[in-house]
């Protein structure tokens, strides 16, 4: 990385490990935290996300940093079934905890709990806190392996995937998600929590995009049908970002991320790469 050397230092830390996150805080100016593991086993989840949370903030408070942001989730807002569907989503909502448990939805079960507890913790020790809460999360990948985000529509294009749920799911490019962090960092009267989010796109409606470039590339399989046609087509919610927009951030179009995400799949071989004349169509299900 361009000015690495100089400016870059790399320590092992772990979250539940005090001394070694007081070890990697130390004469550090800001704080990001957003590291959480990925998992529905709520041993894994739970208490990593909890404790090492309290953790990264009681360092940062030894260390008098001037700001943490922390990265949450939209598993921390919107998993509330009694939210109508007229309710705007926005930073003010939060997930009802028994739901998630009651459900066995332990990441967005942990996420919520591990935000609370930040929020807490900051209170509590004094520290200046502010949230990002991103949702589904595409585009360009850094790393050689798949994370789980990108396996929700990699499924899509390499077959593994043979029909979609009648379900809704919001979607935000990594880029933007990246400035997030950096614009509610950088700017002093930023505060609270800051929704994440660009689209909210039914299932079908990803599969219809991926889909349009199907006629001139092979390797697109993007035939799977809805498993639950007997019922009505679920809605997308509505949602605000208007926060995050107030701060300067222009957000990535879902479908730029999405073909974003299928150019990066490619380059890192997880997809098969197709002609010059099949490239151009790919292009396409960008109009």
């Amino acid at each position: 990385m361009e000015g690495a050397k100089e400016r870059l230092t790399l320590c092992r830390a772990d979250l539940l490990h005090l001394q070694s996150l007081r070890d990697a805080i130390n004469g550090c100016d800001g704080v990001f935290h957003t590291a959480s593991p990925v998992t529905d086993d709520p041993e894994e989840m739970v208490e990593p996300a909890v404790n090492g949370t309290k953790n990264v903030i009681a360092a940062a408070a030894e260390a008098k940093v001037r700001r943490v942001v922390f990265t949450s989730s939209i598993g921390a807002v919107t998993m509330d079934p009694n939210r109508s569907p007229d309710t705007v989503v926005d930073e003010s909502c939060w997930s009802d905890l028994e739901f998630c448990k009651n459900t066995k939805n332990w990441y967005c079960y942990g996420k919520a709990v591990a935000e609370q507890a930040a929020w807490e913790e900051a209170k509590d020790k004094g520290v200046d806190l502010v949230i990002v809460n991103p949702v589904l999360v595409m585009g360009l990948l850094l790393q050689p392996t798949l994370n789980a985000s990108i396996v929700h529509i990699l499924k899509y294009l390499n077959g593994s995937a043979k029909t979609y749920a009648n379900s809704v799911q919001a979607y935000v490019d990594v880029k933007d998600v990246a400035l997030a962090h950096i614009l509610v960092y950088e700017t002093p009267a930023a505060s609270g929590r800051y929704l994440c989010a660009e689209s909210v796109l039914h299932r079908g409606d990803v599969v219809k995009i991926l889909g349009k470039a199907q006629k001139n590339c092979g390797y697109f399989c993007c035939k799977c049908r809805c498993k639950d046609e007997t019922k009505p087509r679920v809605k997308p919610y509505k949602f605000s970002n208007q926060k995050l927009k107030d701060l300067g951030l222009e957000f990535t179009p879902v479908r730029q991320s999405l073909y974003d995400t299928v150019k990066s799949l490619q380059e890192k071989g997880h997809l098969p790469i197709p002609s010059q004349h099949d490239e151009s169509s790919i292009i396409r299900i960008q109009s």
